[in-house]
């Protein structure tokens, strides 16, 4: 399954919720993820914190929209939204059927 979408995680390297997102999103054919260790970057961790105004990892972007951390991608999971977000799968349309409301 080819994913469209980058994916850039902000991370460090002893986060149990890091690992969970990571899962998750192997899970769903993401291969390629940018991790961005703010515990060996300061100056990265400063960037998350003014791109998203929280202190704790995971950090999660699909492409450029903020998704939060791992509950909140789980969450998109759970209501069928993430396959879309990454570009492909199961919840991907191509095309709509017409609604029959509309003539």
């Amino acid at each position: 399954m080819q994913h469209a979408a980058r994916v850039t995680m902000y991370t460090t390297s002893h986060c149990p919720y890091c690992v969970q997102a990571e899962r998750l999103l192997t899970h769903k054919g993401v291969t390629d993820v940018e991790k961005v260790r703010v515990d060996l970057h300061p100056d990265r961790r400063a960037e998350m914190m003014q791109r998203t105004g929280r202190r704790s990892v995971p950090q999660i972007y699909i492409g450029d929209l903020h998704i939060g951390g791992y509950r909140e991608l789980a969450a998109l999971e759970r209501a069928g939204e993430l396959d879309s977000l990454l570009g492909s799968g199961p919840h991907e349309r191509a095309a709509s059927p017409p609604d029959p409301q509309v003539k």
